[in-house]
């Protein structure tokens, strides 16, 4: 007996504000789902096992890695990817990225992103280690840790209305 995938159920996902479906099988990573099902490249497949962060996302609202996430665990959360922060243009973080020149070859970006902005909606007026602390586990080999550290206080900074 063979399994008709057209016939399977799909799952219904929460991604950047918008309802979308899959007929991916449970097990299968968000990431790939993300990229293949969806067409969304933010984020990048790195090690596949989170010890990088290339591919992290925010599900409501925390940092998860995406590339050993099931989609089966997602399902009725909030799924937001680098795509989904600019509806009304530029993150502050985005911002703050290109005028402190942070980025270099941005494979690892959309994760930074995404988990410095997890850190600002959390914390306002992070110090510089609130910062280093949050962004350690993932890597860069581009060397602009603190152009990206200077980016991610920036942000606060016009975030809280100082610029």
């Amino acid at each position: 007996m063979s399994l008709d995938l057209d016939s399977r159920p799909g799952l219904r996902l929460d991604v950047n504000g918008e309802r979308r479906e899959t007929r991916a099988a449970d097990d299968t990573p968000l990431l790939y789902v993300l990229r293949n099902d969806l067409g969304l490249k933010a984020a990048h497949f790195g090690c596949g096992n989170e010890q990088c962060g290339a591919c992290v996302v925010l599900v409501d609202g925390k940092p998860v890695c995406s590339c050993t996430t099931p989609v089966s665990a997602v399902q009725g959360k909030a799924v937001t990817t680098v795509e989904g922060l600019t509806a009304h243009g530029p993150h502050a973080l985005q911002r703050a990225l290109l005028a402190e020149q942070a980025a270099q070859c941005g494979y690892c970006l959309p994760g930074i992103i995404m988990r410095g902005v997890a850190l600002l909606a959390a914390n306002t007026n992070p110090t510089e280690a609130d910062v280093r602390g949050a962004l350690d586990a993932h890597l860069c080999r581009c060397g602009s840790h603190n152009r990206i550290v200077r980016a991610v206080l920036r942000a606060a900074g016009e975030l809280r209305g100082k610029p």
